[in-house]
C-alpha cells in the first residue's frame, strides 16, 4: 500500500555521506546523485507539488546529526523523514577506536524520532538500514558491531510505526548476484551507481507501493 501523504508534501531525506551522495552544501535544493536524487521523480510524480530534500552530511554518526537535527530536520517540518546513519559509528570505532555504545546509539536515534514527533505527530518516517559489504576481510570484523545496529533500527521501526527499508540484506544478496560486493558498494560503504539504483527502487517500492 502507498505510504498517505498530504497534498504539497515535504519529503526529507536525512542521514550521512551515503545519502549526501554529492549534493552541494550551499544549494538547498540540490539532491546530490545518489539514491534520493533518484527517487525524486517517481515521487514527484505521485504526489505532484512535493518538496523534496536532501539534508545528508558526510561523516556523521548519529550523535553529529542530533546536534544539527533542529536546523537540517525540524525546521523543514518534513511530512515524511527518510532516515539512514549508523556505519560511521561502526567505522569509527573499528579503524578509529572512537567508541560508540549501542545503548547511548539507541538513544540519540530515539531523540531524533521523538523531537520529531514531538513537533510533527503526522510525519511518517521511513528507518533505512545501515549496511556494510565486505570487501576486504578485515570488515567482517565489523559485522557484530554493525548488525547491533542493525536490530536497532528493525526495532525501532516496529515501535514508531514507521516503514523499514532491509537494506543491508537487500545490497548483500545483490552482491552475491553480481558476484563481487564492489560492484555494489566499492569501498564495502558507499554505493556505486548501481547500489544507489538499487536502494532508490527499493526506496520508491515501499513508499509508493
Amino acid at each position: 500500500m502507498p505510504i498517505d501523504l498530504p497534498p504539497h508534501p515535504t519529503v526529507l531525506f536525512q542521514g550521512d555521506s551515503i545519502t549526501r551522495a554529492g549534493r552541494h552544501l550551499a544549494a538547498p535544493s540540490d539532491l546530490g546523485h545518489g539514491y534520493p536524487a533518484l527517487a525524486a521523480p517517481a515521487l514527484r510524480a505521485a504526489h505532484p507539488g512535493a518538496t523534496v530534500l536532501n539534508r545528508g552530511v558526510s561523516g556523521d554518526g548519529v550523535a553529529d546529526l542530533r546536534a544539527r537535527w533542529a536546523d537540517d530536520a525540524l525546521a523543514h517540518r518534513p511530512d515524511l523523514l527518510s532516515l539512514l546513519i549508523g556505519v560511521n559509528d561502526t567505522w569509527r570505532w573499528q579503524e578509529g577506536g572512537i567508541e560508540s555504545p549501542i545503548d547511548p546509539w539507541e538513544g540519540h536515534y530515539r531523540a531524533l524520532l521523538d523531537g520529531l514527533l514531538d513537533r510533527h505527530p503526522a510525519a511518517r518516517l521511513v528507518l533505512v538500514e545501515p549496511f556494510l559489504l565486505p570487501v576486504a576481510p578485515a570488515q567482517w570484523e565489523w559485522r557484530p558491531d554493525l548488525d547491533a545496529r542493525i536490530q536497532v533500527v528493525r526495532r525501532l521501526a516496529e515501535e514508531y510505526g514507521a516503514l523499514l527499508l532491509a537494506a543491508d540484506g537487500l545490497l548483500n544478496q545483490a552482491a552475491r548476484t553480481a558476484g563481487d560486493p564492489g560492484a555494489i558498494a566499492a569501498d564495502g560503504i558507499h554505493p556505486t551507481p548501481l547500489g544507489h539504483r538499487l536502494l532508490a527502487d527499493a526506496w520508491t517500492a515501499l513508499v509508493l507501493g
